[in-house]
């Protein structure tokens, strides 16, 4: 992007009316409104990178507009506990991504009144997980996976289906039910409550919250795409609503699993309301003005473009690491030729390439390969960086870019050889690891010791903060002293599926 840092999302609008949205829906029920929250509740930094100017944290900006009227339910599969599952863009599992989003909350003074651990069966991390919560206060309650569904409707709406599960007492007129990811347990939670409320003479009801697919975007939007990108790994796809341009002779996006599951939601809906309001169909039930909130097409088009090759990357790289599987690499490759999109599309691909061969043939006596990496600053100038004996490349394009950035000339050191030289040799001699060249992190915490009594150092941090948002690019798998720098940085990396070196355990 170039210095004018192009902006294609307005946050006032979309908060004004979303927020409108929102509270329009909870006055159509007498009792209470169940809004599950779809996507992330905060850091959403994919809509961030797809929406150019999107605030990341603009939901929890519409709670704080709403929080004297709402009460928060978190959710979390206890599969997922059971199993570690990641959150990619934090590094962290569910479990602990849950617990940040209770301190998260808690700091923009927000309170969540209950966490529900679902599809709860006495798995033993999730006990532990549910002992820890309890020890600090948090109230937890644990949800059953629900008989019968999702086929035999009579038993899923009865005392031994949603009956089952024990009753969250709220007080507040919006209930926001959200988690840490897809698969939480969201929807069976709301519909629990609602089961519960309707038995004890409580008119509530239910909508969800989405920011993608957006559904008066076409199908084959940029946007919509990239949400198909996101989500390759849990095979989740976009269409045409049938439901609603049946009852409206409307167009409107939605994606696979909601369309799917629908006519057995809307049965359940019934069954437990007694048909005293019924959606219509999928978009129906959705609360989602982002789609009104785009102000510059254009923008959102490229930087969508941008994060489907941006997901390629990464799924390539994780499916070597034997995190992902082929079939999603080939569904991204497949929306890629779809848009006529290839690798070095993403600017910053070709530069980091290009420093990777000149790090090859100027390292040749090194035992790792030639490693590359490329920044590309927010007026447009692309910055890279080479491996050598004293650190990573993706410490080197760091240096340079904040270098570049305070107008530094190439030649003076940000740190001393000598300096470098004394970390390798403590990592080396005395701590054993194998490797004495420096990752990011270790060049970061260096270059603020160095600051403390050199000037030039200090202006050349300062310039850190500037590198968020920026886009980058490495060839080789990153260590995770790399790839937790950059994340910390906020910069939106990605990475070629090659490994750094021949060693099969890297740290």
């Amino acid at each position: 992007m170039n210095e004018n840092n192009p902006i294609g999302f307005d946050n006032e609008k979309y908060l004004k009316e979303q927020g409108a949205a929102i509270l329009e829906r909870v006055e159509k029920f007498n009792g209470k409104l169940y809004l599950e929250f779809g996507g992330k509740l905060l850091f959403d930094y994919h809509a961030a990178r797809v929406l150019p100017g999107y605030d990341p944290n603009v939901k929890i900006r519409l709670l704080q507009q709403l929080k004297n009227k709402l009460d928060i339910i978190l959710c979390i599969y206890a599969g997922d506990i059971e199993k570690g599952r990641m959150r990619g863009d934090f590094g962290i599992t569910y479990d602990v991504d849950a617990l940040k989003i209770i301190d998260d909350l808690r700091r923009k003074k927000i309170d969540i009144l209950a966490v529900v651990i679902t599809r709860f069966d006495n798995q033993p991390q999730a006990i532990k997980f549910k002992n820890k919560l309890e020890h600090r206060n948090i109230k937890v309650y644990t949800h059953q996976a629900t008989k019968g569904y999702p086929t035999d409707v009579d038993l899923i709406v009865s005392e031994d289906g949603y009956g089952r599960n024990a009753y969250i007492e709220t007080k507040s007129p919006l209930v926001i039910v959200t988690g840490p990811g897809p698969g939480s347990g969201k929807l069976a939670t709301c519909l629990s409550q609602l089961y519960h409320d309707y038995k004890r003479g409580v008119r509530s009801g239910y909508a969800k919250f989405e920011t993608f697919p957006i559904w008066n975007l076409p199908l084959e939007h940029p946007i919509n795409i990239a949400y198909e990108a996101a989500t390759a790994d849990i095979a989740d796809f976009n269409l045409i609503d049938p439901f609603h341009l049946n009852t409206y002779n409307q167009s409107s996006v939605n994606y696979n699993r909601d369309v799917e599951t629908f006519p057995v939601l809307k049965r359940i809906l019934e069954k437990i309301t007694s048909s005293e309001l019924v959606y219509n169909s999928p978009t129906d039930m959705g609360v989602n003005r982002a789609g009104f909130a785009i102000v510059d097409d254009d923008t959102t088009k490229e930087a969508a473009r941008q994060e489907i090759i941006r997901r390629y990357f990464r799924y390539k790289y994780e499916k070597i690491l034997g995190i992902e599987k082929e079939e999603t690499v080939e569904r991204v490759n497949l929306l890629m030729e779809g848009m006529n999109l290839k690798q070095e599309d993403r600017s910053v691909v070709v530069p980091a390439r290009k420093a990777a061969e000149e790090a090859q043939k100027k390292n040749k006596h090194m035992e790792s390969i030639g490693c590359g990496a490329s920044i590309e600053l927010k007026d447009g100038r692309i910055i890279t960086g080479k491996n050598s004996s004293l650190m990573h490349a993706a410490s080197a394009a760091v240096f340079n870019a904040i270098k570049a950035l305070a107008e530094i000339p190439e030649k003076i050191h940000l740190l001393s050889p000598k300096v470098i030289e004394h970390i390798g040799n403590l990592k080396k001699d005395i701590l054993g690891l194998k490797s004495e060249c420096l990752d990011l992190e270790e060049i970061l915490i260096a270059l603020s010791i160095s600051a403390a009594t050199n000037p030039t150092a200090e202006m050349a941090m300062k310039k850190l903060q500037e590198l968020q948002g920026c886009q980058a690019h490495i060839t080789h798998i990153p260590t995770p002293g790399d790839e937790t720098g950059l994340r910390r940085l906020r910069i939106n990396l990605t990475a070629d599926a090659n490994f750094p070196s021949s060693d099969l355990y890297i740290v």
